[in-house]
């Protein structure tokens, strides 16, 4: 690390709200010429937020900039790569259908008599491209690139502006432990030669693998940085936790002895088809499926439910092997999956409180080719007394509802049709406090009748406080399971985060 001790960029007093939430509260942070500095913390901590406001994507509430000591603002990307900041975002901003060459120079083509220059194109990505050590030809097509690849033609995106502060949201979320050496390689390189990189990562192996210095946020604000000599898996763990871990959600006590109903073996998601899960999961039980962004929770969920086809594995429900890859046989089978998305994937939000509720169940209340209106409204009516869904009337358009009504509205449809297994994907996300202990209690009332519950979730409280047991997710696998009512935060942050990252060091 070079030892200029002027910060290329610093922020002070960085706040920034949205609707409901403080995202950043007073967040300092500092990146010198030369140095690598990782950001990291729990979800939700405000990570994103703040490389967001350096990158020129988001304005500040209040607090300043400065770059190389001066003061500084941005109204807009564009000025803050002209100073030099550029962001990497996890999910990758290329175009397939281009060639390398034209990706790099995207949006900054050389033209020629009005035309884009093709020879100056191959020049200038070739340039930048040898810098990150990517030897392709600048005229082949990006398609038939690796993820590793098209990581380092981002970056020589990025170069090609003259970036001196990079900053890297999760840049080994889909490569390979090759491919992530080599990236390991790329990124020191830069580094020696003065550019600054910050980089962001739930891998936190990587992290004491590489960093010069660690900033740790954790509810918006800064919970504590740590030097070379003191990173260590352990003190980023107690940082990203660091508050009060007693349990406020009220747990139940649950003795798991009821049959196996759901039988997961050998299962590969296509997002993560190289790692294969095992899970099972008992009548009345209550399971948790913990991890960081990208784990897999999601993939998993809808793999079992059949949204998305797997590429491999068995699921058995109540011992019988279920076609996988098939939504209908597993509804028939008496699973039932809730979004992490009610809006966009659970919802009709223009249609009715009745008509959501009675959409699965219409092949039961069906009268000659026609939907008995009177059974439909029954079963509605029946779904608000039971959930206690607040609306008007069965007609109100379900757009209308706060969220922790149409919560209960989309929970609501699927157990009209009796399942037998639940799978809750982010089962509270943004409903409040009072929404969230009604579906606490509604879970746990269902898994009492003898529901089997696996849900995903983020927060680490709900998972610790609602969950019997917990799996917990990373990289596309469980990395091991925990006895809910003996398991801590940071037992859960080990597992999911990797607890080390020896095979890192010598990248």
């Amino acid at each position: 690390m070079a030892a200029e001790t002027t910060p290329r960029v610093a922020a002070r007093g960085i706040a920034k709200s949205f609707p409901g939430v403080r995202a950043l509260d007073g967040v300092d942070f500092a990146v010198r010429p030369g140095e690598l500095v990782a950001l990291v913390g729990e979800n939700g901590a405000g990570k994103s937020t703040l490389m967001k406001i350096l990158a020129g994507v988001q304005a500040p509430d209040s607090g300043t900039l400065a770059i190389d000591g001066a003061p500084a603002s941005f109204r807009s990307v564009a000025e803050a790569q002209a100073r030099g900041i550029a962001l990497i975002h996890q999910e990758l901003n290329l175009c397939d259908n281009l060639a390398v060459g034209a990706n790099v120079v995207l949006g900054r083509e050389p033209k020629r008599f009005g035309l884009i220059d093709e020879r100056a194109v191959r020049r200038a990505s070739g340039v930048v491209l040898r810098r990150v050590g990517l030897d392709v030809d600048p005229s082949r097509p990006l398609h038939g690139l690796s993820l590793g690849q098209r990581q380092l033609v981002e970056i020589a995106k990025a170069l090609l502006v003259d970036a001196r502060v990079l900053i890297m949201d999760e840049p080994t979320s889909s490569l390979s432990l090759g491919e992530t050496q080599r990236l390991f390689g790329v990124v020191r390189e830069l580094a020696s030669q003065g550019v600054s990189v910050v980089y962001i990562s739930h891998r936190l192996g990587e992290v004491e693998a590489l960093a010069d210095r660690v900033v740790v946020l954790r509810d918006g604000r800064n919970a504590g940085e740590l030097e070379h000599d003191e990173i260590t898996h352990d003190a980023m763990v107690t940082l990203m936790v660091g508050r009060d871990l007693r349990r406020r959600i009220e747990r139940r006590s649950f003795v798991a002895d009821g049959a196996v109903v759901l039988r997961v073996r050998g299962l590969r998601s296509a997002a993560w088809p190289a790692s294969a899960v095992d899970l099972e999961l008992r009548a009345g039980e209550i399971v948790g499926l913990a991890g960081l962004v990208g784990a897999g929770r999601s993939e998993l969920l809808r793999a079992i439910a059949g949204v998305d086809a797997p590429r491999g594995g068995t699921i058995e429900v109540g011992g019988v092997a279920l076609r996988i890859g098939d939504p209908r046989a597993a509804i028939a089978a008496g699973l039932a999956l809730v979004p992490e998305d009610r809006k966009a994937d659970g919802l009709l939000l223009d249609a009715g409180v009745r008509e959501n509720l009675a959409l699965p169940s219409l092949s039961r209340i069906d009268r000659y080719g026609f939907v008995d209106r009177k059974a439909e409204r029954a079963l509605a009516e029946r779904s608000l007394r039971e959930l206690a869904i607040k609306t008007p009337h069965v007609d109100q358009p379900v757009r209308a509802l706060s969220g922790g009504n149409q919560q209960k509205v989309v929970l609501g449809k699927w157990l009209a049709r009796s399942p037998r297994i639940l799978l809750l994907d982010e089962p509270t996300r943004g409903i409040d406090v009072g929404s969230k202990d009604e579906i606490y209690r509604l879970v746990r009332g269902l898994a009492a009748r003898g529901l089997a519950v696996l849900f995903a979730s983020s927060e680490m409280e709900e998972v610790l406080g609602l969950a019997d047991r917990i799996a917990v997710a990373h990289d596309g696998r469980i990395a091991g399971e925990l006895d809910a009512s003996i398991a801590t935060e940071q037992a859960v942050l080990r597992l999911a985060t990797g607890a080390t990252g020896a095979e890192l060091r010598g990248a």
